[in-house]
Protein backbone atom coordinates (compact mmCIF):
# COMPACT_ATOMS: atom_id res chain seq x y z
CA UNK A 1 0.00 0.00 0.00
CA UNK A 2 2.91 2.44 0.93
CA UNK A 3 4.43 1.96 -2.52
CA UNK A 4 1.15 2.52 -4.56
CA UNK A 5 0.75 5.69 -2.45
CA UNK A 6 4.76 7.01 -3.23
CA UNK A 7 3.64 5.76 -6.84
CA UNK A 8 0.58 7.73 -6.61
CA UNK A 9 2.23 10.85 -5.29
CA UNK A 10 5.25 10.81 -8.14
CA UNK A 11 2.52 10.54 -10.65
CA UNK A 12 0.36 13.33 -8.89
CA UNK A 13 4.05 15.69 -8.95
CA UNK A 14 4.98 14.70 -12.48
CA UNK A 15 1.32 15.91 -13.50
CA UNK A 16 1.85 19.37 -11.70
CA UNK A 17 5.20 20.08 -13.29
CA UNK A 18 4.61 19.02 -17.01
CA UNK A 19 4.56 21.96 -19.28
CA UNK A 20 1.67 23.30 -21.28
CA UNK A 21 0.64 21.97 -24.58
CA UNK A 22 -1.67 25.15 -25.20
CA UNK A 23 -1.00 27.48 -27.47
CA UNK A 24 -0.21 31.32 -27.05
CA UNK A 25 -0.90 33.34 -29.68
CA UNK A 26 0.30 36.99 -29.13
CA UNK A 27 -0.84 39.49 -31.38
CA UNK A 28 1.16 42.37 -32.46
CA UNK A 29 -0.30 45.24 -34.00
CA UNK A 30 2.71 47.06 -36.16
CA UNK A 31 0.55 50.82 -36.26
CA UNK A 32 1.54 50.68 -32.13
CA UNK A 33 5.23 51.82 -33.17
CA UNK A 34 3.68 55.43 -34.62
CA UNK A 35 1.41 55.73 -31.39
CA UNK A 36 2.54 58.63 -28.90
CA UNK A 37 3.87 58.93 -25.83
CA UNK A 38 2.61 56.04 -23.25
CA UNK A 39 1.36 54.17 -26.11
CA UNK A 40 4.10 53.64 -28.77
CA UNK A 41 5.37 50.20 -28.60
CA UNK A 42 8.53 49.92 -29.79
CA UNK A 43 10.09 45.86 -31.02
CA UNK A 44 12.11 45.66 -27.85
CA UNK A 45 8.87 46.59 -25.36
CA UNK A 46 7.75 42.83 -27.00
CA UNK A 47 10.69 41.20 -25.24
CA UNK A 48 9.15 40.56 -21.56
CA UNK A 49 6.04 39.28 -23.04
CA UNK A 50 7.70 36.62 -25.44
CA UNK A 51 8.71 34.02 -22.93
CA UNK A 52 5.10 33.59 -22.86
CA UNK A 53 3.75 33.68 -26.09
CA UNK A 54 4.17 30.34 -28.16
CA UNK A 55 3.48 32.22 -31.54
CA UNK A 56 3.59 36.21 -32.23
CA UNK A 57 1.55 37.38 -34.88
CA UNK A 58 2.99 40.33 -37.26
CA UNK A 59 -0.21 42.65 -38.31
CA UNK A 60 -0.41 43.85 -40.62
CA UNK A 61 0.12 43.19 -44.54
CA UNK A 62 -1.93 44.00 -47.11
CA UNK A 63 -3.36 43.36 -50.44
CA UNK A 64 -2.27 45.51 -53.27
CA UNK A 65 -5.63 46.74 -55.27
CA UNK A 66 -4.02 46.45 -59.10
CA UNK A 67 -1.83 43.26 -58.78
CA UNK A 68 -3.55 41.32 -55.86
CA UNK A 69 -0.21 40.45 -54.37
CA UNK A 70 0.27 40.68 -50.35
CA UNK A 71 2.45 44.20 -49.51
CA UNK A 72 3.76 45.64 -46.57
CA UNK A 73 1.11 48.20 -45.19
CA UNK A 74 3.85 50.35 -43.99
CA UNK A 75 6.90 49.83 -46.03
CA UNK A 76 9.07 52.64 -44.04
CA UNK A 77 8.67 51.04 -40.84
CA UNK A 78 8.22 47.37 -42.56
CA UNK A 79 10.91 46.37 -44.55
CA UNK A 80 13.14 49.64 -45.36
CA UNK A 81 16.61 49.63 -43.89
CA UNK A 82 15.92 52.43 -41.48
CA UNK A 83 13.62 50.69 -39.21
CA UNK A 84 13.31 46.78 -40.82
CA UNK A 85 10.43 45.75 -38.74
CA UNK A 86 9.92 42.92 -40.13
CA UNK A 87 13.32 41.79 -39.88
CA UNK A 88 13.76 42.99 -35.93
CA UNK A 89 10.34 40.76 -34.98
CA UNK A 90 11.37 37.64 -36.83
CA UNK A 91 15.44 37.89 -35.45
CA UNK A 92 13.56 37.15 -31.65
CA UNK A 93 13.08 33.98 -32.59
CA UNK A 94 17.32 33.29 -31.85
CA UNK A 95 16.42 34.19 -27.93
CA UNK A 96 13.10 32.98 -28.38
CA UNK A 97 14.13 29.45 -30.33
CA UNK A 98 10.30 28.13 -29.96
CA UNK A 99 8.60 31.06 -31.15
CA UNK A 100 6.83 30.67 -34.51
CA UNK A 101 6.24 34.36 -35.92
CA UNK A 102 3.87 34.97 -38.69
CA UNK A 103 2.79 37.13 -40.93
CA UNK A 104 -0.86 38.55 -40.87
CA UNK A 105 -2.53 40.03 -43.98
CA UNK A 106 -5.50 41.99 -43.50
CA UNK A 107 -7.03 42.27 -40.16
CA UNK A 108 -9.46 44.85 -40.50
CA UNK A 109 -6.46 47.63 -41.16
CA UNK A 110 -6.12 47.08 -44.98
CA UNK A 111 -8.92 49.79 -45.67
CA UNK A 112 -8.07 51.12 -49.56
CA UNK A 113 -10.45 49.77 -51.70
CA UNK A 114 -11.46 47.16 -49.36
CA UNK A 115 -13.59 45.29 -52.11
CA UNK A 116 -10.35 43.56 -53.31
CA UNK A 117 -10.58 40.47 -50.85
CA UNK A 118 -13.69 39.68 -52.70
CA UNK A 119 -12.55 40.30 -55.90
CA UNK A 120 -9.01 38.48 -55.23
CA UNK A 121 -11.22 35.29 -54.37
CA UNK A 122 -13.46 35.66 -57.38
CA UNK A 123 -10.12 35.27 -59.43
CA UNK A 124 -7.86 32.49 -59.68
CA UNK A 125 -5.00 34.28 -61.61
CA UNK A 126 -5.35 37.04 -58.48
CA UNK A 127 -5.07 34.17 -56.22
CA UNK A 128 -2.24 32.94 -57.49
CA UNK A 129 -0.63 36.32 -57.35
CA UNK A 130 -1.31 36.79 -53.90
CA UNK A 131 -0.20 33.14 -52.62
CA UNK A 132 3.13 33.28 -54.36
CA UNK A 133 3.48 37.14 -53.50
CA UNK A 134 2.90 36.51 -49.53
CA UNK A 135 5.00 33.22 -49.35
CA UNK A 136 8.12 35.08 -51.17
CA UNK A 137 7.32 38.16 -48.74
CA UNK A 138 7.28 35.86 -45.58
CA UNK A 139 10.48 33.52 -46.47
CA UNK A 140 12.42 37.16 -47.31
CA UNK A 141 11.94 38.31 -44.43
CA UNK A 142 12.02 35.31 -41.81
CA UNK A 143 8.63 34.53 -41.03
CA UNK A 144 7.51 31.17 -40.13
CA UNK A 145 4.42 31.10 -41.93
CA UNK A 146 1.31 33.12 -42.89
CA UNK A 147 -1.84 33.89 -41.37
CA UNK A 148 -5.41 35.00 -43.29
CA UNK A 149 -7.42 37.25 -41.16
CA UNK A 150 -9.62 38.19 -44.31
CA UNK A 151 -11.85 40.83 -44.65
CA UNK A 152 -14.81 39.58 -45.30
CA UNK A 153 -18.02 41.55 -44.84
CA UNK A 154 -19.59 41.71 -41.31
CA UNK A 155 -23.24 41.13 -40.68
CA UNK A 156 -25.10 44.15 -39.66
CA UNK A 157 -25.98 44.78 -36.26
CA UNK A 158 -29.37 44.01 -35.29
CA UNK A 159 -31.82 46.68 -33.77
CA UNK A 160 -32.36 47.61 -30.75
CA UNK A 161 -35.82 45.41 -28.92
CA UNK A 162 -37.45 45.00 -26.23
CA UNK A 163 -39.78 42.48 -26.00
CA UNK A 164 -39.88 38.51 -25.15
CA UNK A 165 -41.31 38.06 -28.74
CA UNK A 166 -38.34 39.73 -30.19
CA UNK A 167 -35.56 37.19 -28.45
CA UNK A 168 -37.10 34.61 -30.41
CA UNK A 169 -36.89 36.59 -33.68
CA UNK A 170 -33.60 37.15 -32.75
CA UNK A 171 -32.79 33.51 -32.82
CA UNK A 172 -34.45 33.02 -36.35
CA UNK A 173 -32.94 36.05 -37.75
CA UNK A 174 -29.84 36.43 -35.63
CA UNK A 175 -28.19 37.89 -38.73
CA UNK A 176 -30.59 39.87 -40.20
CA UNK A 177 -32.44 39.28 -43.56
CA UNK A 178 -30.57 41.12 -45.74
CA UNK A 179 -27.74 39.76 -47.48
CA UNK A 180 -24.23 41.88 -46.67
CA UNK A 181 -22.63 40.48 -49.82
CA UNK A 182 -24.17 38.96 -52.48
CA UNK A 183 -21.72 36.88 -53.72
CA UNK A 184 -21.03 34.78 -50.49
CA UNK A 185 -21.29 31.45 -51.65
CA UNK A 186 -18.67 32.15 -54.45
CA UNK A 187 -16.61 34.22 -52.22
CA UNK A 188 -16.66 31.08 -49.80
CA UNK A 189 -15.58 28.93 -52.30
CA UNK A 190 -12.94 31.10 -53.40
CA UNK A 191 -11.32 30.99 -49.75
CA UNK A 192 -11.53 27.60 -49.98
CA UNK A 193 -9.21 27.71 -53.12
CA UNK A 194 -7.22 30.22 -51.54
CA UNK A 195 -6.43 28.26 -48.11
CA UNK A 196 -5.39 25.25 -50.43
CA UNK A 197 -3.43 27.25 -52.60
CA UNK A 198 -1.61 28.54 -49.80
CA UNK A 199 -0.88 25.70 -48.25
CA UNK A 200 0.19 23.82 -50.91
CA UNK A 201 2.77 26.67 -51.63
CA UNK A 202 3.94 26.57 -47.99
CA UNK A 203 4.85 22.96 -47.97
CA UNK A 204 7.20 23.34 -50.75
CA UNK A 205 9.04 25.53 -47.90
CA UNK A 206 10.68 23.67 -44.49
CA UNK A 207 8.56 24.03 -41.84
CA UNK A 208 5.83 26.81 -42.39
CA UNK A 209 2.60 27.53 -41.44
CA UNK A 210 -0.83 28.55 -42.12
CA UNK A 211 -3.36 30.23 -39.67
CA UNK A 212 -6.65 31.92 -40.41
CA UNK A 213 -8.22 34.32 -38.47
CA UNK A 214 -11.78 34.88 -38.08
CA UNK A 215 -12.28 38.71 -37.71
CA UNK A 216 -15.17 40.18 -34.99
CA UNK A 217 -18.82 40.33 -36.38
CA UNK A 218 -18.03 37.94 -39.89
CA UNK A 219 -20.70 35.03 -39.76
CA UNK A 220 -18.51 31.33 -39.82
CA UNK A 221 -21.54 29.82 -41.37
CA UNK A 222 -21.27 31.85 -44.45
CA UNK A 223 -17.85 31.98 -45.25
CA UNK A 224 -16.20 29.03 -43.82
CA UNK A 225 -16.05 25.95 -45.24
CA UNK A 226 -14.85 24.12 -42.22
CA UNK A 227 -14.77 20.74 -43.17
CA UNK A 228 -12.85 21.62 -46.36
CA UNK A 229 -10.30 23.96 -45.05
CA UNK A 230 -9.42 22.67 -41.19
CA UNK A 231 -7.40 19.57 -42.54
CA UNK A 232 -5.28 22.77 -44.35
CA UNK A 233 -4.51 25.05 -41.35
CA UNK A 234 -2.89 25.03 -38.14
CA UNK A 235 -4.43 26.93 -36.17
CA UNK A 236 -7.72 28.90 -36.13
CA UNK A 237 -8.29 32.31 -33.97
CA UNK A 238 -11.56 32.83 -32.99
CA UNK A 239 -12.13 36.82 -33.13
CA UNK A 240 -14.95 35.78 -30.53
CA UNK A 241 -14.90 39.22 -29.29
CA UNK A 242 -16.44 43.31 -30.24
CA UNK A 243 -19.99 41.38 -30.48
CA UNK A 244 -21.69 44.49 -29.58
CA UNK A 245 -19.36 48.05 -30.17
CA UNK A 246 -20.28 51.74 -29.96
CA UNK A 247 -19.27 52.29 -33.96
CA UNK A 248 -22.16 48.93 -34.28
CA UNK A 249 -24.38 49.61 -32.09
CA UNK A 250 -24.37 53.40 -30.98
CA UNK A 251 -27.44 53.81 -29.20
CA UNK A 252 -27.00 51.15 -26.53
CA UNK A 253 -24.39 49.87 -24.18
CA UNK A 254 -23.58 46.26 -23.71
CA UNK A 255 -21.37 43.76 -23.07
CA UNK A 256 -18.92 43.81 -25.54
CA UNK A 257 -17.08 40.44 -25.17
CA UNK A 258 -19.28 37.63 -23.08
CA UNK A 259 -18.52 34.18 -23.13
CA UNK A 260 -21.92 33.06 -22.77
CA UNK A 261 -24.99 34.85 -23.62
CA UNK A 262 -26.55 37.47 -20.92
CA UNK A 263 -30.47 36.97 -20.07
CA UNK A 264 -32.38 38.26 -22.95
CA UNK A 265 -29.49 38.68 -25.63
CA UNK A 266 -29.05 36.91 -29.05
CA UNK A 267 -27.74 33.31 -27.44
CA UNK A 268 -25.79 33.04 -31.11
CA UNK A 269 -23.37 36.96 -29.93
CA UNK A 270 -20.97 34.79 -27.71
CA UNK A 271 -17.79 33.13 -27.32
CA UNK A 272 -19.47 29.85 -26.46
CA UNK A 273 -21.47 30.10 -29.35
CA UNK A 274 -18.82 30.64 -31.71
CA UNK A 275 -16.37 27.86 -30.10
CA UNK A 276 -19.54 25.51 -30.48
CA UNK A 277 -20.50 26.45 -34.23
CA UNK A 278 -16.56 25.19 -35.23
CA UNK A 279 -16.53 22.48 -33.00
CA UNK A 280 -20.02 21.17 -34.51
CA UNK A 281 -18.77 21.90 -37.83
CA UNK A 282 -15.95 19.17 -37.41
CA UNK A 283 -12.97 21.31 -36.41
CA UNK A 284 -10.41 19.67 -33.91
CA UNK A 285 -10.34 21.27 -30.91
CA UNK A 286 -6.86 21.77 -30.66
CA UNK A 287 -6.73 23.70 -33.59
CA UNK A 288 -9.17 26.53 -32.19
CA UNK A 289 -7.57 29.64 -30.40
CA UNK A 290 -9.93 31.73 -28.43
CA UNK A 291 -8.97 35.57 -29.00
CA UNK A 292 -8.68 37.91 -25.62
CA UNK A 293 -8.81 40.82 -26.25
CA UNK A 294 -7.03 43.98 -24.36
CA UNK A 295 -8.76 46.80 -24.89
CA UNK A 296 -12.65 48.34 -23.51
CA UNK A 297 -15.33 49.11 -25.46
CA UNK A 298 -16.52 52.76 -24.61
CA UNK A 299 -20.03 54.17 -24.80
CA UNK A 300 -21.40 57.87 -23.72
CA UNK A 301 -23.89 57.96 -21.76
CA UNK A 302 -26.96 60.80 -21.12
CA UNK A 303 -29.82 61.97 -19.07
CA UNK A 304 -31.57 58.95 -20.78
CA UNK A 305 -28.94 56.12 -19.57
CA UNK A 306 -30.38 54.12 -16.32
CA UNK A 307 -28.15 55.56 -13.31
CA UNK A 308 -27.54 51.88 -12.11
CA UNK A 309 -25.27 51.04 -14.95
CA UNK A 310 -26.74 47.94 -15.58
CA UNK A 311 -26.46 46.85 -19.66
CA UNK A 312 -28.33 47.11 -21.86
CA UNK A 313 -28.77 50.92 -21.31
CA UNK A 314 -28.93 53.67 -23.58
CA UNK A 315 -25.89 55.39 -24.99
CA UNK A 316 -25.23 58.28 -27.01
CA UNK A 317 -22.30 56.82 -29.24
CA UNK A 318 -18.96 56.16 -28.62
CA UNK A 319 -16.98 57.39 -25.57
CA UNK A 320 -14.44 59.88 -25.40
CA UNK A 321 -11.15 58.87 -27.08
CA UNK A 322 -8.21 57.96 -24.60
CA UNK A 323 -5.29 60.38 -23.87
CA UNK A 324 -2.75 57.99 -25.64
CA UNK A 325 -4.75 55.70 -27.90
CA UNK A 326 -7.02 58.54 -29.44
CA UNK A 327 -9.83 56.29 -30.91
CA UNK A 328 -12.95 57.12 -29.73
CA UNK A 329 -15.09 54.35 -28.50
CA UNK A 330 -11.51 52.50 -27.14
CA UNK A 331 -9.63 52.78 -24.49
CA UNK A 332 -6.45 50.36 -23.84
CA UNK A 333 -6.48 48.22 -20.52
CA UNK A 334 -3.97 50.97 -18.87
CA UNK A 335 -5.66 53.61 -19.89
CA UNK A 336 -9.41 51.91 -18.26
CA UNK A 337 -6.80 50.50 -15.44
CA UNK A 338 -5.61 54.47 -14.36
CA UNK A 339 -9.38 55.62 -14.42
CA UNK A 340 -9.93 53.16 -12.02
CA UNK A 341 -7.32 53.26 -9.55
CA UNK A 342 -6.88 56.88 -9.20
CA UNK A 343 -8.34 59.35 -11.63
CA UNK A 344 -5.53 61.94 -10.84
CA UNK A 345 -3.04 59.93 -11.81
CA UNK A 346 -2.66 60.83 -15.43
CA UNK A 347 -2.93 64.37 -16.45
CA UNK A 348 -6.09 64.60 -18.19
CA UNK A 349 -8.06 62.14 -17.09
CA UNK A 350 -11.91 62.54 -16.81
CA UNK A 351 -13.08 61.23 -12.94
CA UNK A 352 -13.13 57.73 -11.96
CA UNK A 353 -15.53 55.15 -13.02
CA UNK A 354 -17.03 52.53 -10.88
CA UNK A 355 -16.07 49.10 -11.67
CA UNK A 356 -18.63 45.84 -11.40
CA UNK A 357 -17.19 42.41 -11.51
CA UNK A 358 -19.61 39.75 -13.05
CA UNK A 359 -19.89 37.11 -9.90
CA UNK A 360 -21.08 34.63 -12.89
CA UNK A 361 -17.83 34.64 -14.93
CA UNK A 362 -19.65 34.47 -17.46
CA UNK A 363 -20.48 38.10 -19.25
CA UNK A 364 -17.43 40.22 -18.52
CA UNK A 365 -16.17 43.17 -16.79
CA UNK A 366 -17.78 46.75 -16.78
CA UNK A 367 -17.34 50.05 -15.44
CA UNK A 368 -19.28 53.38 -15.35
CA UNK A 369 -19.69 56.97 -14.40
CA UNK A 370 -23.08 58.65 -14.86
CA UNK A 371 -23.16 62.51 -16.24
CA UNK A 372 -23.85 64.93 -13.89
CA UNK A 373 -25.13 68.89 -13.34
CA UNK A 374 -21.27 70.46 -14.09
CA UNK A 375 -22.07 69.03 -17.77
CA UNK A 376 -19.54 66.33 -17.24
CA UNK A 377 -20.15 63.48 -19.81
CA UNK A 378 -21.09 59.82 -18.68
CA UNK A 379 -18.94 56.81 -20.01
CA UNK A 380 -19.78 53.17 -19.69
CA UNK A 381 -16.72 50.43 -20.50
CA UNK A 382 -16.89 46.99 -21.27
CA UNK A 383 -13.65 45.68 -20.76
CA UNK A 384 -11.19 42.37 -20.10
CA UNK A 385 -8.96 42.72 -16.81
CA UNK A 386 -6.86 39.89 -15.78
CA UNK A 387 -9.65 38.40 -14.20
CA UNK A 388 -11.43 37.82 -17.30
CA UNK A 389 -8.52 36.79 -19.31
CA UNK A 390 -8.24 34.25 -16.85
CA UNK A 391 -11.80 32.84 -17.16
CA UNK A 392 -11.07 33.06 -20.77
CA UNK A 393 -8.23 31.06 -20.27
CA UNK A 394 -9.77 28.62 -17.86
CA UNK A 395 -13.11 28.38 -20.18
CA UNK A 396 -10.61 27.10 -22.79
CA UNK A 397 -9.12 24.22 -20.54
CA UNK A 398 -12.16 23.28 -19.50
CA UNK A 399 -13.20 22.91 -23.38
CA UNK A 400 -9.76 21.15 -24.82
CA UNK A 401 -9.42 24.00 -26.85
CA UNK A 402 -5.88 24.78 -28.39
CA UNK A 403 -5.24 27.84 -26.48
CA UNK A 404 -5.71 31.65 -26.16
CA UNK A 405 -4.60 34.50 -28.61
CA UNK A 406 -4.04 37.63 -26.73
CA UNK A 407 -5.20 40.79 -29.39
CA UNK A 408 -2.93 42.58 -29.08
CA UNK A 409 0.09 42.94 -26.75
CA UNK A 410 0.35 47.00 -27.68
CA UNK A 411 -3.21 47.52 -25.62
CA UNK A 412 -2.06 45.17 -22.30
CA UNK A 413 -0.38 47.26 -19.78
CA UNK A 414 3.38 46.60 -21.61
CA UNK A 415 4.51 49.36 -19.36
CA UNK A 416 3.70 48.04 -16.02
CA UNK A 417 1.54 51.34 -15.46
CA UNK A 418 -1.62 49.56 -13.45
CA UNK A 419 0.41 47.23 -10.53
CA UNK A 420 4.43 47.30 -11.92
CA UNK A 421 3.77 44.14 -14.08
CA UNK A 422 3.84 44.20 -17.59
CA UNK A 423 1.75 42.44 -19.47
CA UNK A 424 -1.03 41.35 -16.57
CA UNK A 425 -3.70 40.22 -19.10
CA UNK A 426 -0.86 38.08 -20.72
CA UNK A 427 0.47 36.77 -17.95
CA UNK A 428 -3.27 36.12 -16.61
CA UNK A 429 -4.09 34.00 -19.59
CA UNK A 430 -1.08 32.43 -19.97
CA UNK A 431 -1.25 31.36 -16.22
CA UNK A 432 -4.78 29.68 -16.13
CA UNK A 433 -4.22 27.73 -18.91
Amino acid sequence: MKLLIAFAGLLAAAYAVAPSTSKVVCYYDSKSYVRDSQARMLPLDLDPALSFCTHLVYGYAGVQPDTYKMVPLNVNLDVDSSHANYRAITNFKSKYPGLKVLLSVGGDVDTEEAQKYNLLLESPQARTAFVNSGVLLAEQHGFDGIDLAWQFAKYKPKKIRSTWGSIWHGIKKTFGTTPVDEKEAEHREGFTALVREMKQALNVKPNMQLAITVLPNVNSSIYYDVPAIINLVDIVNLGAYDFETPDRNPKEADYATPLNAPQNRNPLLNADAVVNYWLQAGAPAQKLILGVPTYGRTWKLDADSEIAGVPPLHADGPGEAGPYTKIEGLLSYPEVCAKLINPNHQKGMRPHLRKVTDPSKRFGTYAFRLPDDSGEGGMWVSYEDPDTAGQRASYVKAKGLGGVSIVDLSLDDFRGLCTGDKYPILRAAKYRL
